[in-house]
């Protein structure tokens, strides 16, 4: 019985493990940045919170910050990007 104990542990472990690995959500920053866009391109980076963004970026507009790859901005700056007045465009 006791041969049985660590395989089954074992087991237990990894279901869990693959469980939870299948639900996170890879951010789109690191916890102290948040990401901006080039204008009039589809490049992007991160940038500390306490900076702004760099010559050639802007931020997102509210409320369509992507935060996670995949999630419904990411998405949709994909095929979006901002001009540099200001206006969304498709790219």
């Amino acid at each position: 019985m006791r041969l049985r104990r660590p395989a089954v542990l074992a087991v237990v472990a990894s279901t869990a493990a693959l469980l939870l690995g299948g639900c996170m959500k890879d951010a789109i920053c690191g916890s102290d940045d948040y990401p901006v866009l080039q204008t009039g391109g589809s490049g992007r980076q991160c940038v500390p919170k306490d900076q702004e963004p760099p010559s050639g970026f802007t931020r997102f507009p509210e409320g369509q910050v992507p935060e996670h790859v995949d999630d419904e901005w990411d998405v949709y700056w994909r095929n979006h990007t901002i001009d540099s007045s200001g206006q969304t465009i498709t790219s």
